[in-house]
């Protein structure tokens, strides 16, 4: 033990065991809402979200390896562990920080994408069908929450159906009513709620990646501490 801090090995060790009770209730869960029925139908779980359950999955199931070989490798002063440990962190780490960078480059190309599928739709709330006839009454209540109008031409979106653009009583008169009509597109309300979701994770991202970095230098440490001893 000599020239091996206790501090940081327990430190160490305490840091990964956490990391991996996290990893395994990420796992676990991921892997109960992809194989229960029950779950997929009470959360309303389709197929579009089936490989987000996946990513989770795997997200889990790494968190769960890298917890190991942290406490394993601190409680045995193990190099080999330490050593897959950091790599493997490091590895998840230079992800995150390429993933932040395309994000900022790609965006703008996100945001337009994003509003030409949104575009789309607008010849559904003028549609008769009644999958049309669903999709308009949820968007009609969509419009009164987001006190919004249309998706990005306002109330001509609708064409001759009448839409739930009117303003509520107490809102008239407000910025938010012109006219009697909800003045913002609900096209830019959803944009707008996109960016702001990004920039929650990337704050989660900055958080982890901290966490990340501390776990990096406390393995480094003591691997070097284990060398010299």
């Amino acid at each position: 033990m000599a020239g091996v801090s206790s501090c940081m090995k327990y430190s160490m060790f305490f840091f990964n065991f956490l990391f991996w009770v996290c990893g395994c209730i990420i796992l676990g869960v991921s892997i109960w809402l992809r194989v229960s029925k029950t779950a997929q139908g009470e959360l309303e779980i389709d197929s579009s979200l089936v490989s987000g359950i996946n990513v989770l999955i795997a997200v889990g199931a790494i968190i769960m390896v890298l917890g190991f070989l942290g406490c394993c490798g601190a409680m045995k002063e193990s190099q080999c562990m330490l050593l897959l440990f950091f790599i493997g962190l490091l590895a998840i780490l230079l992800l995150q920080i390429v993933a932040g960078i395309l994000g900022a480059v790609y965006k703008s190309q996100v945001e337009e994408d994003l509003k030409t599928s949104l575009s789309t739709y607008s010849s559904t709330l003028q549609g008769t069908s009644p999958a049309d006839k669903e999709f308009q009454n949820n968007f009609r209540q969509i419009e009164k929450e987001n006190k919004c109008c249309g998706l990005f031409n306002g109330k001509a979106d609708w064409g001759k159906t009448p839409g739930g653009c009117t303003c509520e009583t107490a809102d008239i008169g407000t910025p938010a009513c012109k006219d009697n009509i909800y003045e913002e597109y609900c096209g830019d309300v959803f944009i707008k709620m996109v960016q702001n979701n990004m920039i929650i994770v990337m704050g989660i991202a900055f958080g982890l990646a901290f966490i990340e970095v501390l776990g990096l230098v406390f393995s480094m440490s003591l691997y070097c501490q284990i060398q010299r001893k």
